[in-house]
């Protein structure tokens, strides 16, 4: 993949966040009669702008695109005409002014649950919670765990796809409880099995709570057998047909369709002799799989597909359907349960528990954007609810200068029947840049030391 592969798939999640909190802010402003004087996508100096509306309000795309603001009629940041005295913002009740701030983050988890039911009523496919083999010595095989259970349910709740599987763990984990697995294996017999989660970690850059059990993925065995051919690929233009078995590669036995992949990737524009049986045959071909580039590397092709690719399928992966009640509730609860978990890890990074190398800053989320882009829409789409609920829970946080820090003035002043003098929320904004600094700086040393060890 290219850098604009990253770059773009991350520049469109950014601004459709950014526009939808944004957004937010300013609907909720207009419906309480607030004046907005600018709405702008970016920081610094506007490099695009038009005036629109009987307010004449400006719509701008700023140069620094991380962010984005929403400019209101406010009296302690210029004169305001008396005959605009009820439209500015200082001058609305306090309710009216949380609710205001509130409906950026707001919009966020909306957007959240919007994508999530757009995707499980429309059906999605996703891996089945299969496991492979448990690694040796680990506590996944003195359970008994085998290659190919299908994991059924935790603690009584129906699981339905490995994503449900490694989230419900890592909840767990969390909370330093076991978990009850109920698994079904290729006998169809069902077996039972409890987890002790008790000291695993979750740490960026480590295995997951999944694997420090001892479980992965279940991946199959796949025989070395030839599917469809790209008709003007390596494989077709050597004389390799569908149905076709290879034996060996350059005298390396081959058994699975892994090993042929390896081979094949590893040797891009270097010939490479194929033996395979063919109707009861054997025979040998020279075959030179083409270059490619991938994640900046060449890489092996000879345009050749596995055959029996549907019956493998039907044991990897599954079509999550819902209708669209069942599809709302599902995305309600994916929503909330992805909130509580983000604030969860925040919570103990403050107190120590888990490390602040799990903060991630924009280069780790550029790369995931790439990545999930690369995978297909869904894992796209998913990839934007998951990053619209963190920045919906990142501005909601008490922090100065954040949508949560205003927020925490306004309900002070609700509470005391009056507003925070101006001293303390110039200290306080001081603090909450030097704390959003300090976050920021955290964050692209961990994208760093990430690349460094990539």
């Amino acid at each position: 993949m290219s850098l604009l592969d990253y770059l773009l798939p991350f520049a469109l999640a950014m601004g459709v966040l950014i526009l939808i909190h944004e957004y937010g802010h300013y609907l909720v402003a207009r419906w309480c009669g607030v004046k907005v004087l600018r709405f702008c996508l970016g920081f610094g100096k506007p490099i695009f702008s038009r005036r629109l509306g009987a307010d004449q309000t400006e719509w701008a795309i700023a140069a620094f695109p991380l962010g984005g603001y929403v400019k209101m009629l406010d009296e302690r940041e210029g004169p305001v005409a008396e005959h605009e005295l009820h439209r500015a913002f200082n001058r609305k009740p306090v309710l009216q002014r949380m609710a205001v701030v509130v409906a950026g983050p707001l919009a966020n988890f909306l957007l959240a649950i919007g994508l999530y039911w757009g995707l499980y009523s429309g059906g999605v496919e996703e891996l089945r919670p299969r496991v492979a083999a448990p690694v040796a010595g680990s506590q996944a095989a003195a359970l008994g765990f085998a290659e190919g259970d299908l994991i059924r349910s935790i603690d009584g709740e129906p699981v339905d796809t490995w994503q449900d599987f490694r989230w419900q763990l890592l909840n767990a984990t969390l909370e330093h409880r076991s978990l009850r697995v109920e698994t079904l294996n290729e006998r169809q017999e069902l077996n039972f099995h409890t987890l002790d989660l008790k000291g695993l970690s979750v740490e960026q850059g480590q295995d997951d709570p999944a694997q420090q059990l001892g479980l992965n993925l279940y991946r199959p065995r796949v025989a070395p057998v030839l599917g469809g051919l790209t008709p003007k690929g390596a494989a077709a233009q050597a004389g390799l047909q569908s149905g076709d078995r290879v034996l060996a590669i350059n005298d390396a036995p081959i058994e699975d369709w892994t090993q042929l992949v390896q081979q094949v990737r590893a040797a891009p524009g270097q010939p490479l002799r194929f033996q395979v049986e063919r109707a009861g045959s054997r025979m040998v071909l020279d075959v030179t799989p083409a270059s490619q580039d991938e994640n900046g590397k060449p890489v092996g092709r000879i345009g050749a597909g596995v055959a029996d690719l549907e019956l493998q399928r039907d044991k990897i992966f599954v079509t999550v359907h819902y209708g669209p009640l069942a599809a709302l509730t599902k995305s309600l609860r994916q929503t909330w349960n992805t909130t509580t978990v983000s604030l969860t890890v925040m919570g103990r990074m403050i107190t120590g528990e888990v490390s602040v190398k799990n903060l991630s800053g924009p280069v780790t989320i550029a790369d995931f954007a790439g990545q999930s882009a690369k995978m297909g829409w869904g894992h796209y789409i998913k990839f934007l609810a998951l990053i619209s609920i963190s920045l919906g829970v990142l501005n909601l946080l008490p922090i100065p200068v954040l949508d949560g820090g205003h927020l925490l003035y306004y309900l002070i002043e609700f509470v005391k029947g009056g507003p925070i003098p101006e001293r303390a929320m110039i200290i306080g904004q001081q603090i909450g840049m030097a704390l959003l600094a300090m976050l920021m700086a955290f964050a692209f040393y961990n994208d760093i030391n990430r690349l460094v060890a990539s």
